[in-house]
């Protein structure tokens, strides 16, 4: 029988619909990738992109200059810009202020063929450090209220280049999504002076039914509510509300449950397409009152990852109503990714 279930953080309803169930196999979504007649991204190209402003380089080179194995320049086309004041003013009964922010390509590595689940950990790791870095880095600008990174993998998942890349984004407002996250963080907190995310955490570890893998410091799982099939979830087993307070040894170990848990995805599903987020702490140098104090969102909000392959399309019930239809329970889809064995 099909079942309600409320997410405790985003606060939506997720319909579980058993009768739906599909099997890994039955999800025929395929990414497919041609060789591109030129690649702005791949090493000799580098006076095709903006200037770099951080490169991870084994020895000696010039900057915007071969020899990078991690490169980070800002969007050629950027959806906001670094230069200006925000403006904030209003039209009429509307709202609007400058489009001021940051937008930055993380080109992930040289080899143009070689995805998240093929690099090494030690190489992933540079790429979540480089992560790391930028966004602290971004975060001294107090004009931004938020930093986001993301990656879309395959075209149905919005990825305009194949070449291995992530984005980072720095904008003047703090997103929906996350709002609502520091609302449940903080009432619970409120009333139970223990962290939602934690306890959430706790209870998946001790229930060990929508675990599919986990290390001493970072945990993967199906949420309870997962919104599409094969959802998953990774967060850091203790509490840490800023992915930017990471120390290098803690993001080997994250290298490479995000390595393994890509590859059980990749698998499962036959390479899907998907996107990957972290969600990370507002900059607390410039959040508004209204979001509460720092010590509280120290206190009660914890990064995470969302890794969602897409293998379902929204539709007009989902644009009608908010909630979303998951065809598989995240109960078997953690059981069938725990039990696959991946090199």
């Amino acid at each position: 029988m099909p079942e309600l279930r409320l997410d405790p953080i985003q606060r939506s309803w997720v319909i579980i619909s058993s009768e739906r169930a599909r099997r890994p196999s039955e999800f025929q979504v395929v990414v497919t990738e041609s060789a591109p007649e030129f690649c702005p991204l791949c090493p000799g190209n580098e006076d095709k992109t903006p200037g770099e402003v951080l490169a991870i380089r084994d020895g000696y080179g010039a900057p915007n200059s071969p020899g990078w194995s991690v490169r980070v320049v800002p969007n050629k086309f950027p959806a906001l810009r670094i230069e200006g004041n925000l403006e904030r003013h209003a039209r009429g009964m509307y709202d609007a202020m400058n489009g001021v922010g940051a937008h930055e390509i993380v080109i992930e590595t040289p080899d143009h063929r070689q995805q998240t689940g093929d690099q090494p950990v030690s190489h992933l790791a540079r790429v979540l450090r480089a992560y790391r870095d930028r966004v602290r880095d971004l975060m001294q600008d107090h004009r931004f209220m938020y930093v986001v990174v993301f990656r879309n993998y395959g075209e149905s998942a919005g990825a305009t280049l194949t070449h291995p890349h992530s984005q980072i984004m720095a904008m003047p407002i703090l997103p929906q999504v996350i709002e609502t996250e520091l609302k449940s963080a903080r009432e619970h907190f409120v009333h139970k002076e223990r962290c939602l995310f934690c306890d959430i955490l706790r209870h998946e570890i001790e229930l060990d039914v929508r675990i599919v893998q986990k290390n001493d410091e970072f945990v993967a799982l199906c949420p309870y509510a997962s919104r599409s099939p094969f959802e998953l979830f990774i967060a850091p087993t203790r509490h840490e509300h800023d992915y930017s307070q990471l120390d290098d040894i803690r993001i080997d170990r994250l290298a490479e449950l995000l390595r393994d848990t890509v590859n059980r995805l990749r698998s499962a599903l036959n390479n899907p397409p998907y996107n990957f987020v972290l969600h990370t702490s507002p900059n607390l140098a410039a959040i508004s009152p209204s979001l509460g104090d720092e010590r509280m969102i120290r206190a009660c909000y914890h990064w995470h990852l969302e890794l969602i392959p897409r293998l379902t399309k929204p539709a007009g019930f989902e644009w009608g109503t908010g909630f979303h239809i998951n065809p598989t329970p995240p109960e078997q889809a953690a059981e069938y990714l725990r039990r696959l064995v991946v090199g």
